[in-house]
C-alpha cells in the first residue's frame, strides 16, 4: 500500500539560524539598553514617562483599577509593563518599562527573518537564496541606530513592530498551508490593535483579504470556514474591545478620537491660538509626503542615500506586482498567489500614516521641511520592514538572476550591504532623529523635572500632594514619592461628565487644606486656578525657560 504523501506545511518554526539570530539580538539590545541608560538618554521622551506612570497607577493610586488606563492610549503596552513596574527601583529609574519593548525588538528581528524566509522560499523547506534574503533582512532591520535607541525605551514603537511582523509571518505560513497559521496570526492582530491605532487598518485589510481569498477559493478544504470566521472575529476583537470600553465608561465609543485629550482635540486647540495647523492636515497627498520623509530620515541623513532606499523598495514593489503567479495545485484551478503578495501588507504604514496626518491631527515634522522641526518622526520606522524586506529581496533576485552577467549579479548583491553600512553610519554621526527629537523638545522639560524633584524628595515621608501629574509625572517618579501619595486628575469617576462633583480629584480642587498636606501648582493648570486664591504659603517657585511657573504650597 503506498504511503501518504506528506501535509504541504511549513518547515519549523525554531531552527539554529533563529538560535544564532536571537543571541544577536539580545545582545544588541542590552548593550544599547546599557549605553543608553548610563547616559540618561533612554528616558527622555515625555510619552515613554507617560506610559510607564499609567501602568503604575493602575496599582499605585488613591483609586487603583483598570480605568486608570485611560483612554487616546491603547492598553496592552502598559499591561505588558505592570508586572516590571511592581517594584520601585524599576519604577523609579524606568527600567522596568523599557523591558517589554526590549524583548520586542529580539521577536521583532526574529519575525523579519522568519517572514523574508518563508516569504521567498520556493518550497515549504528554506531554500540557500532565501535563507540569505532573511540574514540580510534581519541585520538591516536589527542594526537601524533608530530601532536601536527606540527599544531601549519605553515607547510602543518595537511592541507594534513585533505583533505586526509576526501577523504578516503567520498570514504567509497559512498561504503556505499551515492549518493553524491563521488563528495565530489573528491574534497577533488582536495584540497589534491593542498597541498601536496602526494595526486597525492591518487587521481591516488582512480580514478582507482573507474573506476574499475563501470565497473565491472555497472549493478548498483549507480554510474552513469557521476557521475564516473565528480569525475575523478574533482580529478584530481588539478595536471592538476598545470602543466597548471608551463608550461605556467614557460614554463615547470614541472618545479616544475626539475627547479633550485627542490629538484632534489638541489640534483644534493649537489651531484656536492662530495657528493655522499643521503640514498634511487635510491634504492626504502632502501628509503620506511627510510620512515618507520622516521614514528617509530613519534610515539614511544623505538626501541621494534616502533616494536611493525609496528606489529600491520602488522596484522590489513592482517586481512583486509583476512577478508571476505559482501555478495552481492538481485539486484546484485557481491559480496560487504570488509568493511576493503578502509582503505588500508592510506598505500598510503609508496610507495608515497619510490618513492620520490628513484628519487625525497627527502632525508630522521633519528638519528639512518647513516648519523646519522635530515632531513624531520615529514613525517613520513603521517602513523599516519594508525597507528591511526590499533590500533583501534584491540580493534574493540578483542570487536567482542566472541570464544576468555576473558582475549585475554582484552589483545587485552588494548595494543592499554597502548602502544600508553608509546610511547608518551617517545617521549616528547625526544622532539619530528619535533620539535628537526626544532631546530637543524634552530638554526644557525634563530639566524643570529635575529641579522639582529635588524638592519634593524633601517632603516629609507619607505627605499627600495635591497636583496635576498630566505634564510633570516625571518628578514624582523622579523623587520616589508613591502616586498613591498624590491626589490628582485620575482620582475621580470618569463616567460622570463633565465633571465628577464627589470625586476625590474635585473635591481636594474645591478645598486644598482639608484633603492635601502640600500643593504643586504649575501657571495655568487646573491646580493653579483652584488656589490663586486661597494664599497658601508658597515654599518655592521654579522657572525654567519654556516651562510653566511651577510653585509648591504648604497647604495645611
Amino acid at each position: 500500500m503506498p504511503k501518504a504523501p506528506k501535509p504541504n506545511t511549513p518547515s519549523p518554526t525554531w531552527d539554529t539560524s533563529l538560535q544564532l539570530l536571537s543571541f544577536l539580538a539580545t545582545t544588541v539590545s542590552v548593550i544599547s539598553f546599557l549605553f543608553y541608560y548610563k547616559s540618561g538618554d533612554f528616558f527622555l521622551y515625555g510619552d515613554a514617562v507617560a506610559h510607564i506612570n499609567i501602568a503604575r497607577r493602575v496599582f499605585d493610586s488613591k483609586t487603583p483599577g483598570l480605568l486608570q488606563l485611560g483612554t487616546v492610549w491603547l492598553p496592552l503596552p502598559h499591561l505588558l509593563m505592570i508586572p516590571f513596574l511592581l517594584s520601585k527601583q524599576l519604577w523609579q529609574q524606568g527600567v522596568g518599562g523599557s523591558i517589554p519593548s526590549m524583548a520586542a525588538y529580539v521577536f521583532a528581528v526574529l519575525g523579519i527573518f522568519r517572514l523574508t524566509r518563508s516569504a521567498l522560499s520556493r518550497s515549504t523547506e528554506p531554500d540557500s537564496p532565501a535563507q540569505v534574503a532573511a540574514w540580510t533582512a534581519a541585520l538591516i532591520f536589527a542594526a537601524n541606530p533608530n530601532l536601536i535607541y527606540l527599544q531601549s525605551t519605553a515607547m510602543g514603537e518595537t511592541v507594534y513592530l513585533a505583533f505586526f511582523l509576526w501577523s504578516v509571518v503567520y498570514f504567509v505560513d497559512h498561504i503556505r498551508g499551515d492549518a493553524k497559521a491563521l488563528l495565530k496570526c489573528g491574534l497577533c492582530l488582536a495584540a497589534a490593535c491593542l498597541t498601536r491605532y496602526d494595526g486597525w487598518l492591518l487587521a481591516a485589510v488582512m480580514s478582507t483579504t482573507v474573506v476574499l481569498r475563501f470565497l473565491i477559493r472555497r472549493r478548498e478544504t483549507t480554510p474552513t470556514r469557521a476557521t475564516v470566521t473565528k480569525f475575523v472575529l478574533i482580529a478584530t476583537a481588539g478595536p471592538a474591545l476598545w470602543l466597548a470600553y471608551n463608550g461605556i465608561v467614557y460614554r463615547n465609543p470614541l472618545e479616544f478620537a475626539n475627547g479633550p485629550y485627542s490629538a484632534k482635540a489638541i489640534e483644534r486647540r493649537t489651531q484656536s491660538d492662530g495657528n493655522p495647523g499643521h503640514p498634511g492636515s487635510g491634504n492626504p497627498i502632502v501628509a503620506g509626503m511627510y510620512f515618507l520623509k520622516s521614514a528617509e530620515d530613519n534610515v539614511a541623513q544623505n538626501v541621494w542615500m534616502q533616494r536611493a532606499w525609496v528606489l529600491i523598495l520602488t522596484a522590489v514593489i513592482l517586481a512583486a506586482f509583476f512577478s508571476r503567479r505559482q501555478p495552481a495545485d492538481a485539486c484546484s484551478r485557481t491559480p496560487a498567489a504570488s509568493p511576493w503578495s503578502p509582503l505588500l501588507f508592510l506598505l500598510i504604514p503609508l496610507p495608515f500614516y497619510a490618513l492620520s496626518v490628513a484628519y487625525g491631527g497627527v502632525p508630522i515634522f521633519v528638519p528639512s521641511w518647513w516648519p523646519y522641526s522635530h515632531y513624531n518622526l520615529r514613525y517613520g520606522l513603521q517602513m523599516l520592514p519594508a525597507f528591511s524586506v526590499a533590500m533583501a529581496s534584491l540580493v534574493y533576485i540578483a542570487i536567482l538572476a542566472e541570464s544576468w552577467h555576473r558582475y549585475l549579479r554582484l552589483t545587485c548583491a552588494v548595494v543592499p550591504f554597502v548602502l544600508a553600512s553608509a546610511s547608518y553610519v551617517s545617521v549616528w554621526e547625526a544622532t539619530p532623529v528619535s533620539l535628537r527629537e526626544a532631546q530637543i523638545n524634552m530638554r526644557t522639560r525634563t530639566e524643570l523635572q529635575r529641579e522639582l524633584a529635588l524638592w519634593l524628595a524633601k517632603l516629609p515621608p507619607g505627605a499627600t500632594l495635591l497636583m496635576y501629574v498630566g505634564d510633570h509625572v516625571g518628578a514624582l517618579e523622579r523623587a520616589g514619592i508613591p502616586l498613591r501619595q498624590t491626589i490628582n486628575e485620575g482620582n475621580h469617576r470618569v463616567w460622570q461628565r463633565p465633571t465628577d462633583p464627589a470625586g476625590l480629584w474635585e473635591r481636594a480642587l474645591a478645598n486644598p487644606k482639608q484633603y492635601a498636606d502640600y500643593v504643586l501648582a504649575f501657571e495655568g493648570d487646573p491646580v493653579w486656578q483652584a488656589v490663586s486664591n486661597l494664599h497658601l504659603p508658597e515654599l518655592v517657585e521654579i522657572h525654567v525657560t519654556g516651562q510653566a511657573r511651577a510653585a509648591l504650597y504648604r497647604a495645611r
